[in-house]
């Protein structure tokens, strides 16, 4: 037992150990950004995301900010805390915190000085090489268990997305998109995205 505060106390914690919840998060002194999924950490790639990464996560923000100007929902881009809870709000009953690359609130009382409480209602998260793991695995698993409506996985290296949808607690796929198809969201009535403009804009 003393081991366990020892840890959930220190200003670098013990990667091994998975029971760490918000309120140890927020105790950290820690240079890289991390996150917590399940009460385990899962640290961010030590360098900065490539560039086709942060290229591609800007435009899309920027593209949903605009649709969403003068309406109900918010979107936000990382870094932002967006705290899963399961059973209780309290910061030592939390043990997912995510930053995911883009999310979309519609309920603003989700909405706090520290980030998002609650299943955002869709999630954006482009993939780099250091962190498909956890996109592909271990967030999937935290935004179905949640409750993220819409889940948009963009694949910069392949030109490709793939859209999660929420049905009866379990997603369900899109077929894989890519340059030539316009993705359109069951959230966001009206926003589309035109895949050949969107990835082939980088240069």
């Amino acid at each position: 037992m003393e081991k366990d505060v020892e840890k959930s106390l220190a200003k670098e914690p013990d990667l091994s150990y998975g029971n760490y919840t918000y309120a140890d998060y927020l105790t950290w002194e820690m240079e890289e950004m991390v996150e917590l999924i399940k009460g385990k950490i899962f640290k961010k790639a030590a360098a900065a995301p490539r560039r086709i990464h942060q290229w591609l996560t800007g435009i899309l923000f920027r593209e949903m900010s605009l649709f969403l100007k003068g309406k109900k929902c918010q979107a936000y881009i990382a870094p932002f805390d967006v705290r899963l809870p399961v059973k209780s709000q309290k910061d030592d009953k939390i043990h997912t915190v995510v930053q995911p690359d883009i999310c979309v609130i519609c309920d603003e009382e989700k909405l706090d000085d520290r980030g998002c409480i609650g299943a955002p209602d869709l999630v954006v998260e482009v993939l780099s090489p250091g962190n498909k793991q956890v996109e592909l695995q271990h967030k999937y698993e935290v935004y179905e268990e949640s409750g993220v409506t819409e889940y948009w996985l963009v694949d910069p290296e392949s030109q490709t997305l793939l859209i999660y949808s929420l049905v009866n607690g379990k997603y369900q796929a899109s077929r894989l998109m890519t340059i030539g198809d316009i993705a359109k969201s069951a959230v966001l009535i009206g926003f589309e995205l035109n895949l050949e403009e969107f990835f082939g804009d980088f240069r």
